[in-house]
């Protein structure tokens, strides 16, 4: 008789600790960051422009924006190579949809995001890729960069995009206090 009352209570048991560690991963699960919220943490901490054009280091920007699913799917393994290269790469993120980062938009003829420059520690630009790029393709480009030498990948094949049209820059005639300053049509 003990034998057929202890069953019920070791089944009952092992469901009440399944529902446990379900509903804990579920928690767990809803806290974790998202895509979205790892491009804007990423965007948060990365190496301002200012900064990474003028320290001499090796710099890989990247032109993003927050609505952009190929940026937010990349997200992860772009986070993956700062916490490998951050102490010897400056990574840049520059958001396309501020005006701030309009000039170098069109400076580097930005067209498709995400958009990859590798600048080389002079700043100058090495190569660039449009689109989801591997993580060994960034990699092994970065480790380029680091080491001085020519990008394995310095044009790399496009990859998924998001549309992007960048704004066109036209001179304002009709102000007089333009001076001859462009603004946006």
């Amino acid at each position: 008789m003990i034998a057929s009352t202890t069953a019920p209570k070791v089944r009952n048991a092992i469901i009440a600790l399944v529902a446990i560690v379900l509903s804990t991963l579920i928690a767990l699960g809803v806290r974790s960051p998202t895509r979205a919220n790892a491009l804007e943490a990423m965007a948060k901490t990365a190496t301002p422009y200012e900064l990474a054009i003028s320290n001499e280091k090796p710099t890989l920007v990247e032109f993003y924006a927050n609505w952009c699913s190929a940026c937010k799917s990349m997200a992860p393994e772009l986070q993956a190579l700062k916490a490998e290269y951050a102490d010897r790469v400056n990574f840049v993120m520059l958001n396309v949809d501020n005006d701030k980062w309009l000039p170098e938009v069109t400076h580097y003829k930005v067209d498709g995001i995400p958009h990859f420059l590798y600048l080389n520690a002079a700043s100058e630009v090495q190569g660039s890729a449009i689109g989801e790029q591997p993580r060994l393709i960034i990699s092994d480009n970065l480790q380029a960069l680091i080491n001085n030498t020519e990008l394995p990948h310095a044009q790399s094949i496009p990859g998924q995009t998001s549309d992007y049209q960048p704004p066109t820059v036209t001179p304002n005639k009709d102000d007089p206090r333009s001076h001859g300053a462009q603004v946006k049509a």
